[in-house]
């Protein structure tokens, strides 16, 4: 049948994407009022009238929301269209009688009901998610191989708010330019069928909170929420970084050394190894003289990654980021390397879950670890100890200093990963912050105390030196056996081992 629905029942900014049938999936995102859910709707009344074969399943994260959103919407453009006769609707199907194509409503809160889908004419040919961006990449996959019947032009509609910079929607359909999507972004400013009070209320944000008038008003990935951190100048920062310089990793040689009878590693043979894929990225190299600080995240409780985040602390700035999956000695050592490449950096890694890379550099004789000091739970006295341990007092302190940083300062980042986790660490119901549900802290974290430490590191850079010297074992048990008038007159006996 040949539908004849006029041109201004759409919005023009839509019309390309009305009869599209190139893509696979058609991403309508955007400001609040755009009418991105309308022109879904309006799209797939025109389809299941117009093809022989249609069959439409309209998805949200929770089912029991269709009824008063996606059904509702549905069935207003059968009404204002005046098509009521040409279909059947019953409580959440909508059926075409002139072709007998149908729409399902279901939930993915149950995935047993998408698995249940049936039509009493053909398969599964057209998908709508609407607010897409409240369900998983792993709930979208579930959905994207339904549409796998023989002959079948399977198209899959996602509608949403880009309200997380980090979201896989993003990543996904943006990021890596998904040869078979197309993507339509339209604003309040698209709608000719919006009243004009609904408009005013939107401009009204513009001067009562700009932040929010650009990411829910205009669409821009951002963030709303309870985020601690300037959320508008991380996201800006965001727009403005440039690419690590390099990103690799670090290569070594081991040898033995007979006086502690272990394994360590021969700092002249550490080499730096370039690669496209690597998990430490540079943002700015070691300078000469330089003092650096690095903080470190170990990937305990609700954390994935072992994290490494290098400061000059000269001025605070973040010049390299360590981010991967991997054994904890093997992280250790990346950071020894990465300690010994920044001019001998002071690193300061947390020991909360685990103190086996505060203990393995100390093996491996890193010379500037992070002393904090504690208790002895026997003689009750001070006592000094390697590594950063996060407390209920520690853990606000060191949050607050990096939220002023951020907020005073946030051209010193340079990391997308950080400033990313910063847009999705917020404050819960209970007043406490932390990385919101699916989300990671890692790089927020080891930022956060990176700069805590950095009073333990000379701010000062130092004159340029010569080559370093190379010492024997036997030197280095004399050194680390001398008080530190002793180490001072070793160096400057022996020569500088730093």
């Amino acid at each position: 049948m040949q539908v004849n629905i006029p041109k201004r029942a759409f919005n023009p900014a839509y019309l390309p994407l009305l009869d599209d049938e190139a893509h696979r999936y058609i991403v309508l995102y955007g400001g609040a009022g755009s009418g991105k859910s309308v022109f879904a709707a309006q799209r797939l009344i025109v389809r299941m009238m117009s093809k022989k074969l249609c069959n439409v399943l309209v998805v949200r994260k929770v089912g029991d929301t269709n009824r008063t959103s996606t059904f509702a919407l549905l069935r207003q453009v059968i009404s204002r269209w005046g098509l009521y006769s040409l279909f059947d609707i019953t409580d959440l199907r909508i059926v075409c009688k002139i072709t007998g194509n149908e729409c399902i409503f279901k939930g993915l809160d149950d995935p047993e009901k998408i698995k249940s889908v049936t039509f009493a004419k053909g398969e599964l040919t057209d998908i709508w998610i609407e607010e897409a961006s409240e369900i998983t990449e792993e709930d979208f996959n579930q959905l994207d191989i339904r549409l796998r019947g023989k002959g079948i032009h399977g198209q899959i509609t996602l509608s949403f708010n880009p309200v997380n910079i980090l979201h896989w929607l993003k990543k996904r359909f943006f990021d890596s330019k998904e040869p078979r999507a197309v993507t339509l972004k339209t604003t309040y400013r698209d709608n000719l069928h919006l009243d004009e009070d609904y408009k005013r209320t939107l401009e009204g944000y513009k001067t009562t909170d700009p932040y929010y008038y650009q990411v829910y008003c205009l669409g821009q990935w951002g963030v709303i929420g309870k985020t601690i951190f300037d959320a508008q100048k991380v996201n800006q920062r965001l727009s403005e970084i440039a690419p690590a310089v390099k990103r690799g990793h670090f290569t070594y040689q081991t040898f033995y050394d007979p006086i502690y009878n272990e394994v360590r590693i021969q700092d002249s043979t550490i080499q730096w190894v370039e690669d496209e894929d690597g998990y430490i990225s540079i943002y700015e190299d070691a300078r000469e003289g330089v003092p650096y600080v690095i903080g470190g995240d170990t990937a305990g409780e609700g954390s994935d990654y072992f994290v490494g985040q290098v400061l000059d602390n000269t001025t605070g700035k973040q010049v390299c980021t360590l981010r991967h999956q991997f054994d904890e000695d093997l992280y250790a050592k990346q950071m020894y390397c990465l300690g010994i490449y920044y001019n001998t950096a002071l690193i300061a890694i947390e020991a909360n879950y685990s103190s086996y890379p505060v203990k393995e550099l100390q093996r491996l004789r890193y010379p500037r670890q992070y002393v904090r000091t504690t208790e002895d739970t026997y003689t009750r006295k001070p006592k000094e100890s390697f590594g950063f341990k996060t407390t209920s007092v520690t853990r606000p302190v060191i949050i607050a200093g990096l939220v002023e940083v951020v907020r005073e300062s946030v051209e010193l980042m340079h990391d997308a990963d950080t400033l990313g986790e910063m847009l999705t660490f917020v404050r819960n119901e209970k007043g406490r912050a932390e990385a919101e549900e699916g989300a990671h802290d890692d790089c927020v974290m080891a930022l956060a105390i990176a700069y805590y430490a950095r009073p333990q590191q000379d701010y000062t850079p130092k004159k340029a030196k010569g080559k370093k010297a190379e010492w024997s074992a036997d030197m280095w048990e004399d050194y680390y056996n001398a008080d530190k008038d002793g180490q001072a007159y070793l160096i400057q006996k022996w020569g500088n081992p730093f």
